[in-house]
């Protein structure tokens, strides 16, 4: 594992970093969308007083921040894959480059001494999952690493009252941000409840501090709802879902293409409008997750 210079610098002295996701840019939007908006993203910390650590697989080497080059490589190669925790040691044996999902990006951000990562929507329980136990490693991987999340809780292509139990089963905290409604991604309210909310990137840092002194390992989830004048209007979103969901069983498609299957179909009966918000959502996690980095910083 690399760390770059500038990121290692900022963590020496204290000054707030924030772990960002290299999905997005890989497998998330398209080419050459995904390249501006990692840009952006990067741009959006730098401008709050903090350090970007854009995390990713280059030649087989997981890099906690991306150089400009760097990030230009992974956006524009067509052969970079997805990689979770597990992928990392065949990465490097076989020097690939690629994407790093939530659940790498948290291992290699906690490895780096990072506290806070932003991300779009955290994986979970694929629906049909008690017959087929799919369930995204996010889940298991959160469950040991003691850092802050900030998502806009999962899709909704996903069984969310099943990721709800999970997450609880496995000892990570969900924290509503200024709601106690679980947000859809897509929507800001998915239809299900938090127990938890908190009001201020102050108070994260505050439940963070006291989990560590707990000795509590798992995470924190943030659930932060994209604003509601970004989101998918919820009479479209759960039209779209729906025809999504009987395309899927009518053309008997399941296992890994699912649910790329259902958020392209999502994107194709919403003329893109889906991806508009999966941008917002993003935008709006980075503005939060860099607040949260400084409280806990100190600055």
């Amino acid at each position: 594992m690399r760390i770059a210079p500038e990121v290692a610098d900022a963590l020496a002295a204290g000054v707030p970093v924030l772990a960002l996701e290299s999905t997005i840019l890989t497998h998330g939007l398209p080419r050459p969308r995904n390249l501006d908006v990692a840009r952006d993203a990067e741009a959006q910390v730098r401008a709050a007083g903090a350090v970007p650590a854009t995390i990713g697989v280059l030649d087989g080497v997981a890099r906690v921040g991306l150089s400009g080059d760097e990030l230009e490589r992974l956006a524009s190669d067509p052969d970079v894959v997805k990689l979770s925790s597990r992928d990392l040691p065949v990465a490097a044996a076989t020097g690939v480059s690629g994407g790093t999902t939530v659940a790498a990006t948290a291992h290699l951000a906690h490895r780096a001494g990072i506290r806070v990562f932003s991300t779009g929507g955290l994986g979970g329980v694929h629906r049909g999952a008690s017959g087929t136990f799919d369930e995204s490693a996010d889940l298991p991987a959160l469950a040991r690493l003691p850092i802050v999340v900030v998502s806009a809780g999962v899709k909704s292509v996903l069984d969310v009252p099943a990721t709800l139990e999970r997450l609880e089963t496995l000892g990570i905290g969900v924290l509503g941000y200024r709601t106690l409604a679980f947000p859809g991604f897509y929507v800001a309210d998915s239809g299900y409840r938090v127990t938890h909310a908190v009001d201020s990137p102050e108070q994260v840092a505050l439940a963070r501090a006291a989990a560590d002194d707990l000795g509590l390992d798992a995470a924190l989830l943030v659930a932060n709802p994209v604003p509601a004048d970004e989101q998918l209007p919820p009479d479209v979103h759960d039209d779209a879902l729906a025809r999504a969901t009987a395309a899927l069983v009518e053309r008997g498609i399941g296992g890994q293409d699912a649910t790329p299957f259902l958020l392209e179909f999502i994107r194709d009966a919403t003329g893109g409008a889906s991806l508009e918000v999966n941008v917002a959502v993003y935008r709006n996690n980075v503005a939060l997750g860099v607040k949260i980095a400084a409280a806990i910083a100190g600055r």
